[in-house]
């Protein structure tokens, strides 16, 4: 009966422990935004034609479960690259949900060579409901780029 009983809480401590590991890998982290920012300002710096469609298209591992690059024209504010929102928007009118400037926090504090970050309310991809999200964002040559991670 101990016996048992020990299986029973074993394997229902790995069935938790697997499934929060799994609930877990589902979103991107914090870590991991940052990290795609660095390769995505690595690729814009070598060459910005082809990042720009990179990004657009979700390629080259600049697109992974709710993270995504997106970029815009340090000059105008013009929207260059993203998978999802429309291209040739300006990043200046984009508010979060709850109303933060996030577009004009974006362009007015981007700095080439330092990754800064801003937190706002923002839908994942494909959903309407609103979630903390932080985005890290720099400029870099004539874009700002960011990338974006969700609190919860």
């Amino acid at each position: 009966m101990v016996r048992n009983l020990a299986f029973v809480v074993s394997f229902a401590l790995i069935l938790v422990s697997t499934t929060a590991s799994v609930w877990a890998a589902e979103f991107g982290t914090a870590e991991e935004a940052k990290a795609m920012l660095e390769k995505a300002v690595a690729a814009v710096k070598e060459d910005k034609t082809k990042a720009l469609d990179m990004f657009n298209n979700g390629e080259g591992g600049f697109k992974d479960r709710d993270l995504y690059v997106w970029c815009a024209n340090a000059s105008d504010g013009i929207i260059t690259a993203t998978p999802y929102w429309n291209r040739g928007k300006q990043l200046r009118d984009i508010e979060g949900k709850r109303g933060a400037p996030f577009g004009e926090t974006v362009m007015q504090n981007a700095t080439e060579g330092t990754i800064k970050e801003t937190t706002y309310w923002w839908p994942r991809p494909g959903t309407d409901k609103p979630l903390e999200k932080t985005t890290f964002y720099t400029k870099v040559g004539d874009q700002i780029c960011g990338v974006g991670y969700y609190k919860e």
